[in-house]
């Protein structure tokens, strides 16, 4: 009988492996400068003329809101876009440099 010889398959990526997308990293943002204001929801979402069920969606990086949208709920979280998208970058950074961190114990643990 033949002997079957298994292929060697590419492992899975774990969420370390994954890159962020923008737009989980930007509803982080969002949500966290909602917070630390401690706003509902249904206010901001008032003050940026959206449905609080979209600045939800946009919250959970569920969707890819236009340029209009996120200056519209970062005015109402009194930010400008800069530093909305500075904050957004810095996240992305520390991400990258945790996964980073993350790759080089991984490869000292496989050779020790």
């Amino acid at each position: 009988m033949a002997e079957i010889i298994p292929l060697p398959r590419s492992p899975r990526p774990t969420p370390h492996d994954v890159e962020p997308l923008w737009r989980d990293a930007l509803g982080e943002q969002l949500r966290r400068l909602r917070h630390e204001r401690g706003e509902r929801l249904a206010d901001t979402a008032d003050r940026a003329g959206v449905s609080p069920q979209y600045l939800s969606e946009m919250e959970r990086g569920l969707k890819e809101p236009s340029s209009e949208m996120i200056a519209a709920v970062a005015g109402a979280l009194d930010v400008t876009l800069i530093e909305l998208t500075a904050a957004v970058a810095d996240d992305l950074r520390s991400r990258e440099t945790e996964r980073a961190a993350v790759g080089c114990r991984a490869a000292f643990a496989l050779a020790a």
